[in-house]
This record gives structure tokens, C-alpha cells and sequence, in this order.
């Protein structure tokens, strides 16, 4: 077997690398052209041209096509998705990550949202430290509330991603976690019933894996 080193394209001149976007929207017959569709059809990788035009978007206008930026892509949608990815691998995702199946959108959307990677992973997390929990505290001071329950059952993804960093991203049960094993499956469960008049707060909120979610039930652990 012969090893050989894969083609460095540090040196690749700026027209070969556009050239070779246009002949992918040529061949997909289409004005602009995806990160996903280069990559499947490129000669290079999309990281080569972010790093080269400092972003996807720049590349595509240098090369003459259309952008192919989705506006409507919201920064909480971007966090939530970014907040998915962080939790089935148990840890801060890397840039290489953000990529289909696991990301609904690549690191090249935060790149081109807010900069860089770094700096939207910063924004990630001003964004989950900064705002309000519900904790006992507070619903008690929320006067206009007036049915016999404070809060709702649903428990938002927010609160969910506070609550299973709380817990270390393991289940408090068995300490199972996605980051040792992929087909662990983390839930965040109420430690005491909401049925049995109990809050959706940070406090009465735990980490559990599937199994020992469905093996609790509404049985209160505390």
C-alpha cells in the first residue's frame, strides 16, 4: 500500500478556487450554491474558500453567484440548534461538527452571523447566562399569575440546557452521558410531579436518561 499526502491548496491561486464554485453552480445549473452542495461537488473543501475569502459569503460574491444566506434564520434558532448539538455530544461542539446530520446549520451560518466561531459561541453563552431562570423566587413575585400553577409543564430549551449543565450533561440517576456513549438519550425531568402541583423551575428540575425517565415515571425521587 502506498501512503502519499493529500494536495495542499494554501498556494492555489484565488481564480482556480472561484473558478471551480462557478462550475458547481453550472453543473447544479443554479445561480448560488450551498456549502453542503460544494462540498459534495467541489474540488476543494468550503473551508478552503471561507479561510481564503475570510467568509462563504464573500467567496460566493467574488465568484459572481448569488447568496445563498437564509435571513429568516433567527439568533434564538441559531442558539437552539447550537444548544442540540452541545447536548448530544455532551460538550461545546467544534467547528468540523456543525454539519449535517448532527447541526441543522453549518459553522460557516455563525461564521457569517456573528464574525467568527468563537465569537458565536461567546454569544451562545451570554445569551444563556444572561437571561432570567425560573426559580421559586421569581414566579413568587410574578402577582398577576393567578391559576394554581405558576408555571408551565414544558419545560423551553433554554431552561432545559441550564439544567443538564447543572447535572455535568449526565443522568443523575445512572451518570450515563452521549459524550461516552452516542445512543444515551438525556431528558430533563421535573424532580417533583407538576401533576401533583409541583413548579417547572431550575430548582425542581433534574437530568435524566431515557431509561431511567421512563423507569421513574411521575414518582418524586426527593
Amino acid at each position: 500500500m502506498k501512503f502519499e499526502l493529500e494536495n495542499h491548496n494554501r498556494n492555489t491561486p484565488d481564480k482556480e478556487l472561484l473558478d471551480d464554485l462557478v462550475r458547481v453552480a453550472q453543473e447544479l445549473k443554479k445561480e448560488k450554491v450551498t456549502i453542503d452542495e460544494y462540498n459534495e461537488r467541489g474540488k476543494f473543501h468550503s473551508t478552503t474558500l471561507t479561510r481564503r475569502f475570510s467568509s462563504w459569503f464573500k467567496a460566493i460574491e467574488k465568484a459572481g453567484l448569488k447568496k445563498s444566506r437564509n435571513l429568516n434564520i433567527s439568533n434564538e434558532e441559531l442558539f437552539a440548534n447550537m444548544q442540540e448539538v452541545w447536548l448530544k455530544l455532551g460538550r461545546q461542539p467544534r467547528y468540523t461538527e456543525m454539519m449535517k446530520p448532527l447541526s441543522l446549520y453549518s459553522a460557516a451560518t455563525y461564521d457569517n452571523r456573528y464574525g467568527s466561531w468563537r465569537k458565536a459561541l461567546e454569544k451562545f453563552v451570554e445569551f444563556i447566562n444572561w437571561e432570567e431562570i425560573e426559580t421559586e423566587e421569581t414566579i413568587e413575585k410574578k402577582s398577576e399569575i393567578t391559576s394554581k400553577h405558576k408555571t408551565k409543564r414544558d419545560i423551553n430549551w433554554r431552561l432545559r440546557f441550564l439544567v443538564m449543565r447543572k447535572d455535568n450533561f449526565k443522568c443523575a440517576i445512572c451518570w450515563k452521558n452521549p459524550a461516552n456513549d452516542p445512543s444515551i438519550v438525556l431528558h430533563v425531568d421535573h424532580i417533583k410531579a407538576w401533576d401533583k402541583w409541583w413548579e417547572t423551575v431550575y430548582e425542581n428540575l433534574q437530568t435524566l436518561c431515557s431509561v431511567c425517565n421512563i423507569g421513574k415515571s411521575n414518582l418524586d425521587l426527593k
